[in-house]
C-alpha cells in the first residue's frame, strides 16, 4: 500500500494527491517503524508536495515530513542512510525554495544522528553541498553553510570548503559583492572567526591573481571592521602588541593583507601599531595611489568615526602620549584631495585634537610640526615599549615587496593592453590601405560616354 500511495502522490490530480499524502501520514503516525524500509521512497513523495500549490497538500505534507523525522531509527532495523541522502540530493535542485530547505534539514539530522554513517556517502553529497552556496535563496544559503559548518568539524573538509569559496568568489564576483558578506560572517559564527579569517589568510597568500586578491582582503577587511561577529577578533587584534595570541593573529593577517595599502593600514590602525602605519603611509608610492587606492581611503576615514573606532578617537586626547597616531591620520590626510568629502571629516576631526603646552610648540604654531617634533626628540611614543614583540622592519620589507608585485603586474596589464592597441590599430590602418588600392583603378579610369 505505501508502494501504491507513493506513486499517487505524484499524480497531476490534486484530489489524488491530497488523498495520498493524508493517507501516508496516517500511516507514519499509526506505524511509523514498520515503515522503515520505505523511508526514502515516502520522503521522495514528500518533499516535492511541501512545495505544493495547495495549501492543505503543503499543511500535509510538512507534519508528515516531521513525524518521519522524529522517527529514530537504526540501519539494523532497514535504516537506508544512504538512499535517504539521495533523495535529499535530489531535492536540492528543485525549482521550490521550501523544498531545498526541508532536504537541507534532513542533511543536517543525519549528520547529528549518525556522522560515522553519513560521512561514508560524503563523496558523492560535498560537491553538491558546496554548489547550493550559490542559491539565490538567503535562507538556503544559511542552511548549506550550518550543513558544511558540522561537516567542517574535520579539518581537511573545512580546508576544502574555504578553498572552494575562495574558488568561487574568484570565479562569481557578483557572489562575493552580494553574498559574500552573508557567508563570511555565518561562517565565523558557526567555525569561529580567528580560524576562518587565518584560513583565508593562508590562502590568499599564494593567490596567483594578485587583482582578485586585492579585492578579497578588502573585502575581508571591510567584513572585519563592520561586522559584530566580528566583535572578539578585534579585540585580540587590539592586544597584538602586549599579547602572544594577538601577535600571531596578526602576523597571520598581515601576510595576506599585504595585497592592499589600504587594508595593511586598517590592520594596523585596528592592532594600535601606528609607527608601522605611519612608515606604511611613507613607503606609498605615486604608482600606488590610484583611484581604486582614494576610494578604499574614503571608506576607512568613514569608518574612523564609527564605534568600533571609539578607542582611537579617545586616544587623541592625549596627543602627546600617542604622537605616532597624530603622524598617521595628518599622513592619510595629505593623501586625500582637499576638495573631498573625506578630507573634510578626518580635518574636522584633527582639528578637535586638544594640543596641550607640553608639546613644544616651533615657530609656525604648526601642530603637525608640534607633533614631528615631540616624535623626534621625546621618544614618548606609547607603542615603543612594546614594539620588539613584532619585527616590524621585516614586515615593512614584506609590505614592499608585496606592492612591488603589484606594480609589476600593473605595468604588464599596461603593455599588454598597448600591444592590443597597437595589434588593433595595425590591422585598422592595413585594411584602409587595401581599400585605398582597390579603389584606385576605378579612380583612373576614363569616364564612359
Amino acid at each position: 500500500m505505501a508502494e501504491i500511495l507513493v506513486r499517487r502522490a505524484g499524480s497531476p490530480d490534486e484530489f489524488t494527491r491530497l488523498t495520498s499524502i493524508t493517507w501516508i501520514n496516517e500511516f507514519v503516525k499509526l506505524g511509523g517503524e514498520q515503515l522503515v524500509p520505505y523511508y526514502a521512497d515516502i520522503l521522495g513523495a514528500i518533499l516535492p508536495c511541501i512545495s505544493d500549490e495547495e495549501e492543505k497538500i503543503r499543511v500535509v505534507a510538512r507534519e508528515t515530513n516531521e513525524e518521519l523525522r522524529a522517527i529514530k531509527a537504526d540501519q539494523a532495523e532497514g535504516f537506508d542512510i544512504g538512499a535517504i541522502l539521495v533523495i535529499a540530493k535530489r531535492e536540492l535542485n528543485s525549482e521550490h525554495e521550501a523544498t531545498r530547505i526541508e532536504a537541507l534539514h534532513w542533511f543536517s539530522t543525519l549528520l547529528v544522528r549518525g556522522r560515522a554513517e553519513f560521512s561514508a556517502y560524503l563523496d558523492g553529497i560535498f560537491e553538491p553541498l558546496l554548489n547550493a552556496l550559490s542559491d539565490p535563496s538567503d535562507a538556503v544559503v544559511l542552511l548549506v553553510l550550518e550543513v558544511h559548518a558540522r561537516i567542517a568539524e574535520e579539518y581537511h573538509h573545512f580546508q576544502h570548503l574555504m578553498s572552494y569559496l575562495i574558488h568561487t568568489f574568484h570565479n562569481n564576483h557578483v557572489l562575493l559583492e552580494k553574498r559574500g558578506a552573508l557567508i563570511v560572517r555565518r561562517l565565523c559564527v558557526l567555525l569561529g572567526a580567528e580560524k576562518v579569517y587565518r584560513e583565508f589568510s593562508t590562502i590568499l597568500q599564494t593567490e596567483g591573481d594578485l587583482d582578485f586578491a586585492s579585492t578579497m582582503v578588502q573585502a575581508l577587511n571591510l567584513i572585519l571592521l563592520t561586522s559584530t561577529e566580528l566583535a572578539e577578533l578585534r579585540s585580540l587584534l587590539k592586544k597584538s602588541l602586549v599579547d602572544t595570541c594577538g601577535k600571531d593573529l596578526f602576523l597571520s593577517l598581515y601576510a595576506s593583507w599585504c595585497h592592499s595599502p589600504m587594508a595593511t593600514i586598517s590592520l594596523c590602525l585596528l592592532a594600535q601599531a601606528y609607527n608601522h602605519a605611519s612608515s606604511v603611509i611613507q613607503s606609498l608610492g605615486e604608482e600606488d595611489i590610484n583611484v581604486k587606492f582614494l576610494v578604499q581611503l574614503d571608506k576607512l576615514i568613514r569608518l574612523l568615526e564609527t564605534p568600533v573606532f571609539a578607542y582611537l578617537r579617545l586616544q587623541l586626547l592625549e596627543p602627546g602620549k600617542h604622537t605616532w597616531l597624530l603622524k598617521t591620520l595628518y599622513g592619510l590626510l595629505m593623501l586625500l584631495p582637499q576638495q573631498s568629502a573625506a578630507f573634510k571629516i578626518l580635518r574636522t576631526r584633527l582639528k578637535t585634537v586638544p594640543f596641550s603646552e607640553n608639546l613644544k610648540r616651533t615657530s609656525s604654531a604648526n601642530p603637525y610640526s608640534q607633533i614631528l617634533q615631540v616624535t623626534e626628540d621625546g621618544n614618548r611614543n606609547q607603542d615603543a615599549p612594546n614594539y620588539s614583540a613584532i619585527d616590524f622592519s621585516s614586515r615593512l620589507q614584506q609590505f614592499g615587496s608585496m606592492q612591488q608585485q603589484h606594480r609589476n603586474h600593473l605595468k604588464n596589464q599596461l603593455q599588454s593592453r598597448k600591444s592590443a592597441s597597437a595589434a588593433v590599430l595595425s590591422q585598422e590602418i592595413q585594411r584602409y590601405e587595401e581599400s585605398q588600392s582597390s579603389s584606385t583603378p576605378e579612380i583612373s579610369r576614363p569616364p564612359s560616354r
